[in-house]
């Protein structure tokens, strides 16, 4: 689908620039801020336990992590499973909601790794 072709189906005709800016500011606020992507990436490469997703993740604290992953749980982005088991076990998983953000995470890894060759960051 043509760029022109794919803005159609999602701007409105006329343009609507209070809307757009809604859902952008609507979007920022559910992924936004330094540790929601990368737990999501986490999650997503099979880390499924608390400490599992905190080593994955160089930098962020308990108490950062517990805080993030309550918010994405309220936003429907991960689901918290507890295992009734000695000890018990809880699990993180992204949910459906949350995958369909993917393809979107993927293009902004890739613009990010483009990005850096074109800063020549290392």
């Amino acid at each position: 689908m043509a760029k022109v072709e794919k803005a159609a189906g999602i701007l409105s005709d006329p343009r609507n620039q209070k809307e757009e800016i809604q859902a952008l500011q609507d979007t920022i606020y559910v992924i936004g801020g330094k540790w929601k992507l990368p737990i999501i990436n986490s999650l997503c490469n099979g880390n499924k336990r608390f400490r599992e997703i905190e080593r994955s993740i160089p930098g962020i604290t308990t108490r950062m992590l517990s805080r993030e992953l309550k918010d994405m749980e309220a936003n429907k982005l991960v689901k918290r499973t507890v295992i009734p088991d000695s000890p018990v076990l809880v699990e993180y998983t992204v949910t459906d909601y949350c995958q369909s953000f993917s393809d979107i995470i993927l293009e902004m890894i890739k613009w990010g790794k483009q990005h850096r060759k074109k800063m020549k960051i290392r």
